[in-house]
């Protein structure tokens, strides 16, 4: 299995803790190939700007494919920024997870019976269930195959439009409440550009309606 290669100068920065990627592909099948594509994509594109390119779907490749090792990687950008960045994200601090005042967000997890109807948490709280889930769903093979012959479910893109949607809204609180500590680390070009990536791939296969991007669209319609 290969693991999702994070480039050495964002390591570099965001090396406050110990960060575990989601493992994606496997090395003796086709799919590896758009893992590495993929990879060497966004790697040039991180220096040219180019990321409106970057996300689109190479000639001959299959669009879930592209969508699977992509999602591996918003996850993974995701999941090193929150956990290196956002130290201050604690109960006392931020007692419920939202984007602002206008925009509150609950969990809801019909598969648990702890979070089967929308419940309030805290922010750091929120954040760890929601990271959790979607990991399960990368994990899960009957949803995010990682070897050749297994395809993928008729519902994929729902699914990978509810894990965008998601991880969506960890931007929003970071954005809204721990902006500071981005600038403090000197990483907001960091920030801004693993968001670029996200919202472009999001706008490019239209995973997510306005309605959920508002929280961020004066930010968004700068990109």
């Amino acid at each position: 299995h290969v693991r999702r290669r994070v480039g050495s100068a964002m390591l570099s920065l965001f090396d406050k803790k110990t960060f575990k990627a989601r493992r994606r592909g496997d090395a003796g099948a086709q799919r590896y190939d758009v893992n590495k594509l993929a990879a060497e994509i966004l790697k040039s594109s991180l220096t040219t700007v180019d990321l409106r390119e970057a996300v689109k779907v190479p000639d001959g490749y299959d669009v879930n494919d592209w969508l699977s090792v992509n999602v591996v990687d918003l996850f993974n950008q995701l999941n090193l920024i929150y956990g290196s960045m956002c130290e201050d994200c604690a109960e006392k601090t931020c007692p419920l997870m939202n984007a602002g005042p206008k925009y509150e967000y609950l969990w809801q997890d019909a598969e648990t019976d702890r979070y089967k109807n929308p419940t309030k948490l805290s922010a750091p709280r929120y954040v760890e269930v929601l990271m959790d889930w979607v990991d399960r769903q990368l994990a899960d093979e009957s949803i995010f195959p990682t070897t050749s012959g297994k395809s993928f479910p008729d519902n994929f893109k729902n699914t990978v439009k509810m894990i965008v949607k998601r991880l969506f809204r960890v931007y929003a609180h970071i954005f809204y409440a721990h902006l500071d500590e981005v600038v403090a680390c000197s990483a907001e070009a960091h920030l801004s550009t693993c968001f670029r990536h996200f919202v472009f791939f999001v706008q490019e296969f239209n995973l997510l309606p306005a309605k959920e991007l508002e929280p961020l669209k004066d930010v968004i319609a700068k990109l």
